[in-house]
């Protein structure tokens, strides 16, 4: 296999929602690593499956809603985990659970999770993680059915086992994702996960007592139906990846479908609720 990358540096605005929409296209293509910034993303891709035209179907690059712009370099001989290393930094939450890379030194806390950052998922948005870190901690899971929707790297279906729930689903449609939410179950000795790789269709037929749904406005509200069928009565729905003017539109949602209202926490502008059924 070739050393030989070419990596594409993108400056995103707004970051967040462009960085991580950017991210989903270019997934579509033979990129294979991806690594935030502090002003949007790079993406590497082996020079033997590059082209002058390789962006010519990322349909966001020619949005008005996002400044996107980019220059490109080759590199020889990437070290990912020194990337990794320097792009990923652990989250600590109410000093009680701490989720971080193998590199990073061990702290005396109650939920330590240990996570791969493979190509930098779970890396950003560490506001919306946060909270719903928060939520789960103050949340009884015990022996609750759950379901981590759009897992990324499984972090918080690794902190559900560990505050007792089982079973859980973690489902998420990229294939990376599935592959490194395999590996961190196991790598936390998470032993009542299953990983699954899709979208919300693997849904029909299931229910849960605990849906945690980390993931942004547009599939959120798309996907919102298929969640509340899959709740069971009591169950609990926690949701997060979007902003403060998105909760009009996810609680008009969540509300019309029979849902109740319970919590809300915010962090810079990111916000996190909760709906019970």
């Amino acid at each position: 296999m070739s050393n030989i990358y070419i990596g594409y540096h993108f400056t995103v605005d707004p970051k967040e929602l462009g960085s991580e929409i950017l991210i989903a296209e270019l997934g579509e293509t033979p990129f294979e690593s991806f690594i935030e910034t502090e002003n949007g993303i790079s993406a590497y891709i082996q020079k033997q499956y590059w082209a002058e035209d390789i962006l010519k179907d990322i349909q966001i690059l020619e949005s008005p809603e996002f400044n996107i712009q980019y220059t490109f370099e080759e590199i020889e001989q990437v070290n990912w985990n020194e990337e990794w290393e320097k792009n990923f930094e652990p989250i600590d939450v109410d000093n009680t659970c701490r989720v971080r890379a193998p590199f990073h030194e061990k702290t005396d806390v109650k939920y330590d999770i240990v996570i791969e950052p493979k190509m930098s998922f779970g890396t950003g948005h560490h506001e919306t993680t946060f909270m719903m870190i928060q939520h789960l901690l103050e949340t009884d899971v015990e022996n609750k059915k759950t379901l981590d929707m759009g897992c990324g790297t499984a972090i918080l279906a690794i902190l559900a086992e560990m505050r007792g729930a089982k079973p859980i689903d973690a489902i998420d449609i990229d294939n990376w994702c599935y592959l490194n939410s395999i590996e961190n179950a196991e790598r936390n000795n998470c032993s009542n996960i299953t990983v699954y790789e899709g979208d919300a269709e693997l849904l029909k037929n299931k229910k849960y007592d605990v849906i945690i749904a980390n993931i942004n406005r547009n599939i959120l509200l798309n996907d919102m139906q298929q969640y509340v069928e899959c709740l069971n009565k009591e169950g609990i729905l926690l949701l997060s990846g979007f902003y403060e003017e998105d909760i009009e539109a996810i609680n008009k949602s969540c509300t019309e479908k029979g849902l109740t209202f319970a919590k809300k926490l915010s962090r810079n502008n990111w916000v996190s609720l909760k709906y019970v059924n």
